[in-house]
């Protein structure tokens, strides 16, 4: 297996919500589809996509019984300057996030903070001066 993740899934809810969130609200550029029920966002490494919560339960082949909790998972957007943590904080949070931790210096050395966006997702917004992550 290569070490690369080429898609990222998160199943939401509320589709339409989410596309005009990351779509409108974060300005990702939409992939053009033939289908109604999943979107694409073409990113740097990854594709970040989305599609309804209970389908994609249903195509992994288990329940949807977490409604809106912690998943265990989070994803982080890495910037090249602690400014730019805090201008993509305050874009999420204009484009209808809740903004869950401001940016602050780290104990590794960094900055960061957290938005959860309108599905429940959690975003770690980062700079980390040791490596280039952007």
């Amino acid at each position: 297996m290569k070490p690369k993740i080429s898609l990222i899934t998160l199943g939401v809810h509320d589709l339409k919500r989410a596309i005009q969130f990351y779509r409108d609200g974060l300005e990702l550029p939409e992939h053009e589809t033939d289908s109604d029920e999943v979107a694409f966002f073409k990113m740097e490494g990854a594709w970040l996509s989305l599609f309804p919560r209970a389908s994609l339960a249903n195509d992994i082949g288990i329940a949807d019984d977490s409604k809106g909790g912690f998943s265990g998972i989070t994803l982080a957007h890495n910037v090249a300057s602690q400014e730019a943590v805090d201008q993509v904080l305050q874009q999420a949070v204009a484009a209808g996030a809740e903004l869950i931790k401001p940016a602050e210096e780290v104990f590794w050395g960094g900055y960061s903070g957290y938005f959860r966006d309108p599905e429940g997702h959690y975003w770690e917004v980062a700079y980390n001066p040791f490596m280039d992550l952007t």
